[in-house]
């Protein structure tokens, strides 16, 4: 399989090269303004700017400074390469941008052979027009730059020019999403960006989220230029549907309450089948321990249940799943009032539900997850809720 894994530095002959045609058509100079100086010459929202009083400078004056760039015999932001556009535009981007910057600095590709570094603006159009890219997605604060993105693959004269195209970020309700917002969260709290509480994709990965969830939920929330946020409940749901065929299910008792069956042999543990998931056979039974001591959750049993309440309660009987029968007999309580243990008295019997009337097996057999208290394995409970 092709390996796609670029580097804008692998580009960096190719982006000089453009930038030396630049400077030959007289659309770019080489300027000797301090920072402070090219802030204060760049106007305002409201004023326009000024030239530089380098802005003039002979194609042959700036292509001789431009080489001595490249060769390291000036110092970092000694000098800059602008493009030579417009002053006065209404917007600021296009006001002489510099495209060039000089930086000693060892990089991780390149090591030390290049001493001058393109900015973004510069080569991010370019990167997109050498790996023949269409259509360039941003995000909305880009859309004051694409002014410049088209003036630069215009100006660089490629054949099949790329377009930016902006749209908003995809916001979830309550989470840090911003790359910067995550970057300073690591530097305060000493996080990694594959920390699960964040959701970068690393971090996805890292709890258990697939990549058909991911493209599921981008595809329900679809692309938008208005500003707005999702629901993390969306992105969770699209992580159930994804696993829900694919992967057995194991759900926990998560309040347990001890239940007893009074007429079950104490000593005596058997081991039962159980459908590992409902909605695909193809992944096979489990075995699980029952025994006369179990566990079930608080919320399966009611005192005073209301109607149409098929769970357990006094007198009730309901099915354990993938098990016996049962009756509630009694129940105790603490000296606070709440119920401490359940009582119940088997029915020999075990059918399965397809074994009783329609009507019935819907009424009778709720499925009340249990878990053996000498097991100390995984409590059974399908998702039914």
């Amino acid at each position: 399989m092709e390996d796609h894994l670029y580097f804008a530095s692998d580009y960096f002959e190719q982006m000089y090269e453009c930038a030396v045609k630049l400077i030959k058509k007289g659309k770019a100079y080489v300027c000797d303004l301090t920072p402070e100086e090219i802030r204060e010459y760049r106007g305002t929202l409201t004023e326009p700017g000024k030239n530089s009083p380098y802005r003039e400078r002979s194609v042959e004056e700036n292509l001789e400074l431009f080489e001595a760039m490249k060769d390291g015999k000036f110092k970092d932001g000694e000098k800059v390469l602008r493009a030579k556009i417009d002053m006065a535009s209404p917007n600021i981007n296009m006001r002489d941008p510099i495209i060039y910057r000089v930086a000693h600095m060892t990089h991780h590709n390149t090591g030390d052979k290049w001493c001058i570094y393109p900015m973004y603006d510069f080569a991010h159009p370019i990167e997109d027009a050498i790996e023949h890219i269409t259509h360039s997605i941003c995000t909305l604060e880009f859309e004051d730059h694409r002014p410049l993105y088209d003036w630069v693959v215009r100006e660089c004269e490629f054949e099949m020019p790329p377009r930016q195209i902006e749209f908003s970020k995809l916001y979830l309700t309550n989470v840090v999403t911003g790359k910067r917002h995550k970057t300073s969260s690591r530097r305060r709290c000493g996080r990694r960006m594959d920390d699960p509480r964040l959701v970068s994709i690393a971090a996805l990965r890292r709890r258990g989220f697939t990549p058909e969830s991911i493209k599921m939920f981008i595809d329900m929330c679809g692309v938008s230029k208005s500003q707005s946020s999702v629901d993390y409940a969306m992105l969770e749901y699209c992580i159930r549907e994804d696993l829900k065929l694919k992967k057995p299910r194991m759900m926990a008792v998560l309040d347990p309450i001890k239940l007893v069956i009074d007429n079950y042999p104490e000593d005596q543990v058997e081991y039962l089948d159980v459908i590992n998931n409902l909605e695909n056979e193809e992944l096979g039974m489990r075995k699980i321990p029952f025994c006369r001591e179990l566990y079930i959750n608080r919320d399966d049993f009611m005192e005073e249940p209301p109607k149409k309440y098929f769970r357990l309660f006094p007198g009730n009987e309901v099915r354990l799943m993938q098990a016996y029968f049962v009756t509630c007999t009694g129940f105790e309580k603490d000296e606070d009032g709440n119920i401490t243990v359940y009582t119940v008295r088997m029915i020999h019997r075990r059918r399965a539900a397809a074994d009783l009337p329609e009507e019935k097996s819907k009424e009778r057999s709720t499925g009340t997850g249990t878990v053996c208290s000498k097991s100390g394995s995984a409590p059974v409970r399908e998702s039914d809720r």
